[in-house]
């Protein structure tokens, strides 16, 4: 189980799975969890969502989604850490196709937070939650850095690591998503030497 699953009435597998196995390539669902999310047409539609552009050159989001599962397969992570990891990836880009591009991608119109608002229906796992809503934010701040004070950009980061219950699935999950072709590793780099620096993150075997 995925931390407390919320009850959702389950939606017909017969032609859920199929569709979802179209969109998400080699998409098989594990659990009835996952069952729930591929018989969700909200969810079919932001898998289907998306074209090639900078970062994904993959094109769709159900494409992306595809990758990091095979990647979950291929670090050969098991037990409650795999359905974890399967359940921010099937999630955390999906709400993409609900944000609008007339006003700034910002609080409730990011991406991300609308993935959290939607991830709400199904869990109340604040380690889940606070992940997907913040899976982007080392990205951010790296690229920051650039533009913004020093000062600006550690109170940044700082906030960031106080909302975050389980730093070590969180760090977890911004390997895996910055692990496609597209993605620069420069960011995912950067956010593991500065959580160490501030105590917050150890290497696994350190």
């Amino acid at each position: 189980m995925v931390g407390r699953e919320r009850p959702v009435a389950p939606a017909r597998e017969a032609t859920a799975e199929p569709a979802a196995g179209e969109l998400v390539p080699g998409f098989v669902p594990e659990t009835d969890l996952e069952r729930r999310l591929a018989g969700d047409p909200e969810m079919l539609e932001g898998w289907r969502w998306g074209k090639p552009r900078r970062g994904h050159p993959e094109g769709t989001v159900g494409a992306h989604v595809g990758a990091l599962l095979a990647t979950i397969e291929r670090w050969g992570e098991t037990g409650t850490r795999r359905a974890e990891l399967r359940f921010l990836a099937l999630v955390h880009d999906s709400l993409k196709f609900r944000v609008s591009n007339w006003i700034l991608h910002t609080g409730e119109n990011h991406h991300a937070v609308r993935a959290r608002r939607f991830a709400e229906r199904y869990t109340d796992d604040e380690r889940l939650l606070a992940t997907i809503e913040l899976h982007d934010r080392p990205f951010n701040l790296w690229r920051r850095r650039f533009f913004r004070s020093n000062n600006a950009v550690e109170d940044a980061f700082a906030s960031m690591v106080r909302r975050l219950p389980d730093m070590d699935l969180f760090v977890r999950f911004v390997e895996l998503d910055g692990s496609t072709e597209g993605k620069d590793p420069a960011p995912v780099a950067w956010l593991k030497e500065r959580l160490a620096a501030l105590g917050a993150w150890r290497a696994p075997g350190e």
